[in-house]
């Protein structure tokens, strides 16, 4: 199958250059160039991507607003959005992760990186490293800015009923899915398949109402599941 990428960046030379990257990469394509939020979200319905490589900040309507329109969208479930960035300590990427978004990737990064991250995403995973959750997601988390909800898929109050839902396995995956690990890790560290892994990582999502694993790791925080350690 053909992953279908969809660049948003108000910068024409770098989405010029994506698109260069992506399309000479075997079995991905780009299917549309948006320079802000509002074409992104319109692209996003016509053309229906796997991937959507979003700037966060945009004139007009910006990227935060547009992956919260991408995610809320029932007709655009299976998309992932990956947010560039050019900071890695970012108030702006949080809050997009809250509104739906897989993870975040530098600018900066090398063409090997792109091209992995793409594919990460299209299959569902979440852009996470454990350096990440720690030093980004925890951090601002930890300060509760704006309040745990907000921006969230759902209340404090909520999502904590909903936490109580899971079994005392799919809890444990959930802490290790939150400290960044991989279904073939979580498997190593519990001794069981990565299939039973990924099993367990489905149920959770369907029982918190997560759209993916980025989703359950603002969870996991955003409940105190998981306490953040700030630097």
């Amino acid at each position: 199958m053909t992953i279908k990428v969809l660049l948003a960046d108000d910068q024409a030379l770098l989405r010029s250059a994506f698109r260069v990257l992506v399309d000479s990469e075997p079995g991905m394509e780009v299917v549309g160039e948006a320079s802000d939020g509002a074409q992104a979200y319109e692209l996003a319905r016509a053309t229906v991507p796997d991937v959507v490589l979003m700037d966060i900040r945009m004139p007009g309507t910006d990227g935060l607003a547009a992956t919260r329109m991408i995610s809320e969208d029932p007709q655009l479930d299976g998309v992932r959005v990956v947010i560039l960035t050019t900071f890695e300590v970012d108030d702006y990427v949080v809050r997009a992760l809250r509104a739906g978004a897989g993870g975040f990737l530098g600018k900066g990064a090398e063409p090997d990186e792109l091209i992995a991250a793409i594919r990460i995403a299209a299959a569902g995973e979440a852009l996470l490293s454990p350096a990440a959750t720690k030093g980004l997601i925890a951090k601002f988390l930890a300060q509760g800015e704006d309040g745990p909800a907000s921006g969230g898929r759902c209340g404090d109050d909520d999502a904590r009923r909903r936490l109580a839902t899971l079994t005392g396995r799919e809890r444990e995956v959930l802490v290790l899915v939150a400290g960044g690990l991989s279904n073939d890790e979580i498997g190593a560290r519990l001794e069981v398949s990565p299939l039973t892994v990924k099993t367990h990582v489905n149920r959770a999502m369907a029982k918190l109402g997560a759209r993916d694993r980025a989703q359950l790791v603002v969870t996991a925080y955003e409940t105190g599941l998981v306490r953040p350690r700030v630097q």
